[in-house]
């Protein structure tokens, strides 16, 4: 660790050459700044802190950073502060400005300078306005971003030279902004923070709401005016991309649904089975991405960004073979009775949960997100995270891989003439008993695939099934039995519906809406949106 502190000092005192002309315009020694914070209370410490700042001297920095972690002392011999890493035989001692090592010393021989969290959002803003300057591009991105988000007058000259010599576009812009916060905050003039307030107009979003919001009160009363408008204009256009996040959380819940419902989809249009096992398949899609994960963090680690490229096949495998042994052993000798065979799937679903209950236990299982699947963009005034988008990608991959299986190939040809008139394509040759294994292997290894991408954003458990089953009923009648299209569009139209009203009446009082408004559409509908055509009535 002391290493590391005399490398950070050695680079920061490049920054600090570059920042020749702020320190000759203050002048100031931090040092002495630095050893009076041993006897200040939080008041005068934050004081403190904004005075080492306007030094300009970038090497203040790692005792700033090492007072936010909590590793700053005063030698009690003396009064002098110092940087303290443990060490094996007592503290490393530091000091604050040079980085040269003061030798060890015990712990009883010093006192730890206390901080709040109060202050760890002061040194923030300072160690930012120190390293505005620096060589390193990532660096003066970072530091602009940090006295953006805390904004301080005493950072105001720092941000105004850093800005004369920036040239990098992005970083050029975000001073900017950090320069129009700052004004904000400083003693300048009425011009000046007008010219600031429509520069931070421009950032949009809610960061410029909560920065506008914050200085109302104490703003110049010659400026309420320009505040109020520019808080009016903000506020109507985050209104708009409130509902642009709305959509899209409403697509991604769709998204969910339509890999829940699409194997649900095909195996209720072809074979007419209400399956409450299916949500139970989803689940075991879910435990083989878990089992995957497992063996690969013990096995290979160097793997893990491909964990879900290899679950999605032993997922599709391992659900569909489950699904064949169904309806080979149980489903089969139950068709035309749908009520004995919605209780005997019942009671599938109700083994496969305990089973996986025996084996892993009723607890969550951890599942862990790829690199590429993890964190989140800005899209405008609204937040798109990866693994919502990636889940939205893979979901119409699936869906128009298996649009192209079912127009083009032989087998969908055939589950389609089944679907459509099961005598007819019986009497033309056709096997249907084998097409209705085959459609309900498919179906539920689909909705093994579901559980890959469901394990990414809930939670792994034996009841994860349950969750999803009643709605990916609702999709499939809602869209049309056995019709893909119809499963697509009422998937996204029930997600995005469910998002807009979940804000107004609550979860649980939108999903009861959804229901009765889906009741009263199949009253009119029986058929769903997009009916079959062609398809016989059977006893």
């Amino acid at each position: 660790m002391t290493l590391r502190f005399f490398l950070r000092a050695i680079f920061l005192s490049l920054a600090m050459a570059l920042s020749a002309p702020v320190l000759a315009q203050s002048g100031a020694d931090p040092k002495p700044l630095i050893d009076a914070l041993a006897k200040a209370d939080f008041s005068e410490a934050e004081r403190l802190i904004g005075e080492i700042a306007a030094t300009g001297d970038a090497r203040a920095v790692p005792t700033l950073e090492a007072f936010s972690e909590g590793d700053l002392y005063v030698r009690k011999a003396d009064g002098l502060v110092f940087i303290g890493k443990a060490g094996e035989d007592g503290l490393d001692l530091i000091e604050p400005i040079t980085g040269v090592s003061a030798g060890k010393t015990l712990k009883s021989a010093l006192t730890k300078i206390k901080i709040n969290n109060n202050l760890r959002r002061v040194i923030s803003s300072a160690a930012g306005g120190l390293t505005l300057l620096s060589p390193d591009r990532s660096v003066r991105l970072a530091a602009a971003n940090a006295v953006l988000s805390s904004p301080s007058a005493e950072n105001l000259d720092l941000v105004e030279t850093a800005l004369a010599k920036e040239t990098d576009p992005e970083v050029k812009a975000r001073m900017t902004e950090a320069r129009a916060v700052s004004v904000l905050s400083s003693d300048r003039s009425v011009d000046e923070k007008r010219d600031a307030i429509r520069t931070i107009k421009t950032i949009g979003g809610n960061d410029a709401l909560s920065i506008l919001s914050a200085v109302s009160g104490s703003i110049d009363a010659s400026l309420k005016g320009d505040l109020d408008a520019a808080l009016a204009a903000l506020q109507s256009k985050q209104k708009l991309w409130d509902m642009a996040q709305n959509v899209w959380y409403g697509l991604s819940l769709g998204s969910v649904l339509l890999l829940a419902a699409i194997g649900l989809a095909i195996t209720f249009g072809v074979m007419g089975i209400i399956n409450m096992a299916h949500g139970e398949m989803v689940m075991l899609g879910a435990y083989s991405t878990f089992m995957v994960q497992d063996l690969i963090r013990d096995h290979a680690p160097s793997l893990f960004d491909w964990s879900l490229a290899i679950a999605l096949p032993v997922a599709f495998l391992v659900t569909g073979a489950v699904g064949l042994v169904i309806e080979r052993a149980v489903i089969r000798f139950l068709y035309g009775r749908p009520l004995e065979t919605l209780l005997a799937t019942w009671g599938v679903s109700l083994i496969l949960q305990q089973t996986i209950r025996s084996i892993f236990g009723p607890t969550n299982q951890e599942v862990g997100n790829p690199s590429w699947m993890s964190g989140s963009f800005p899209v405008g005034g609204m937040t798109i995270t990866w693994n919502r988008m990636w889940i939205i990608v893979f979901s119409l991959t699936i869906f128009f891989t298996l649009l192209v299986v079912m127009k083009k190939s032989a087998y969908g040809l055939s589950m389609r003439a089944v679907t459509q008139n099961r005598r007819m394509a019986s009497s033309m040759g056709i096997r249907t008993p084998w097409v209705d294994a085959l459609t309900f292997a498919l179906g539920s290894g689909i909705a093994g695939i579901a559980g890959v991408a469901l394990s990414q954003i809930d939670n792994v458990s034996p009841n994860l099934g349950q969750s999803y089953i009643i709605d990916s009923f609702m999709v499939v009648v809602f869209g049309g039995v056995g019709n893909l299209w119809g499963t697509l569009v009422g998937a996204l139209s029930l997600g995005v519906l469910n998002k807009f009203l979940e804000p107004s009446v609550g979860a649980v009082l939108g999903k009861i809406l959804v229901l009765v408004l889906i009741i009263l559409f199949i009253q009119k509908r029986p058929r769903g949106l997009f009916a079959l055509k062609g398809r016989a009535v059977e006893a």
